[in-house]
């Protein structure tokens, strides 16, 4: 018996004729991810950093997401060898590694992705739903086709660095984090400030010199035009989260009025 997986966000990007468009699940629910996952968005991020979720949280919401025409992206916490190695595991195809500032850095989370000789990556697909319980025909030999790895900028430093960070064999694409980056920058909360702004593209060009995918997070649809046209591929357009805290502060603005909505929220 032989079966096959879907493809990596790597794979999504290279047939793409447009930027693709993602949204962000942080509520660690099975519900949300999989209401996300038929939205029509393209891709979608299960995320371990700002998000409570756990190996088996993360492993629900990829059964959850698995029936739809979605590409599903992990963000594992930090890159720690052994965390990549047991969210791929779980069957995650595609993983994000936050705050890599450096080729150093990006050199050492593609070796956590791969199996040896090549990287460091431990052997269990017989184990794991990875390979589907070794129901997947080679996939030792082909592991790296079945793995796409983006690497998360965040810093003043990363972006200095972008263009060695892009050209790292087995890093696949760049994921700029405006968010972080504001801060590094003195700018904590700013993140459409021009200045950030202009370090996001900056990047931007030195990313796509190396031949690889740059994408952001872009909540502001303005902004996310904006960073289409200076070249970005794949964007973060929108999270579970915040769309349940506008909306029902839409539904409250429609009912109650300012002075019930404050005396109740002191409550």
């Amino acid at each position: 018996m032989s079966l096959r997986l879907t493809g990596t966000l790597r794979d999504a990007l290279a047939g793409a004729d447009r930027a693709l468009y993602g949204g962000w699940i942080c509520m660690g629910s099975v519900t949300s991810a999989e209401i996300m996952a038929g939205s029509g968005l393209d891709w979608v991020l299960i995320d371990m950093e700002h998000a409570p979720n756990g190996l088996e949280s993360v492993l629900a919401q990829l059964h959850a997401v698995s029936g739809y025409s979605v590409t599903p992206v992990v963000r594992v916490p930090i890159g720690d060898p052994v965390i990549i190695k047991q969210v791929l595991d779980l069957g995650a195809q595609t993983v994000l590694v936050p705050m890599v500032s450096t080729a150093e850095q990006a050199r050492a989370v593609a070796a956590a992705a791969q199996y040896p000789p090549v990287g460091v990556r431990g052997v269990g697909s017989a184990l794991a739903r990875s390979a589907r319980w070794n129901r997947v025909e080679d996939y030792l030999p082909d592991g790296a086709r079945h793995v796409s790895v983006l690497v998360q900028i965040e810093t003043s430093v990363g972006i200095d660095n972008a263009r060695a960070i892009a050209e790292t064999p087995g890093i696949d694409g760049v994921f700029v984090g405006p968010s972080d980056l504001a801060a590094s920058m003195g700018l904590i909360g700013q993140q459409t400030h021009p200045e950030v702004v202009a370090r996001v593209e900056q990047a931007f060009t030195h990313v796509r010199a190396a031949g690889k995918a740059v994408g952001v997070n872009a909540f502001v649809p303005a902004q996310a035009k904006q960073y289409v046209e200076a070249g970005a591929s794949f964007l973060l357009v929108g999270a579970d989260v915040a769309l349940l805290a506008r909306g029902s502060e839409t539904l409250a603005e429609q009912f109650i009025t300012h002075a019930d909505r404050r005396r109740h929220a002191s409550y």
